[in-house]
């Protein structure tokens, strides 16, 4: 049988995107976290997949909120990555440069790509919940991808 451990370390060598989920608590505060497991799903209808920990502070916010951005960060972002995954979640928008988007959503300034979503579906995923959004709008803009690789935070390009 695989241990956690040995599952996290192969699973480190597949390199993903770095994005933050972001939503608003019940308080109408933005709310977000960082998150890699995310990846399109359709074209019809535009759903797209991200799966986050139940235990996570923006988890329950969002599925409350019942809509989400995700916001595709780029290689100059890592300290927004960092910062949305660990502390207190209450502080991680104190200072971050920010904007609501057409659909309602918090779009982090600077951002490679964003997507502005509604949740379709959640399914149960072990410890994490697998959301479906279905994409009301998206964007993006230049720049080169903050990229996950064997538990590190790096560029797309070497």
């Amino acid at each position: 049988m695989v241990g956690e451990m040995e599952f996290r370390r192969v699973m480190g060598h597949f390199a993903t995107g770095v994005t933050v989920v972001t939503s608003y608590a019940g308080d109408a505060e933005p709310t977000g976290l960082t998150v890699s497991a995310f990846t399109s799903v359709s074209l019809q209808p535009l759903l797209i997949l991200v799966c986050i920990h139940r235990g996570a502070s923006g988890h329950d916010p969002l599925l409350a909120e019942g809509r989400f951005g995700v916001n595709v960060l780029a290689r100059d972002q890592e300290g927004l990555a960092r910062r949305f995954a660990t502390g207190e979640s209450s502080r991680r928008f104190q200072g971050v440069r920010w904007r609501e988007g057409a659909f309602g959503v918090p779009i982090l300034d600077g951002a490679l790509a964003w997507l502005e979503c509604r949740v379709h579906q959640v399914l149960p995923g072990g410890d994490h919940s697998v959301i479906l959004g279905e994409v009301m709008g998206c964007g993006s803009g230049e720049g080169e991808p903050l990229l996950f690789f064997r538990g590190e935070l790096g560029g797309g390009r070497p």
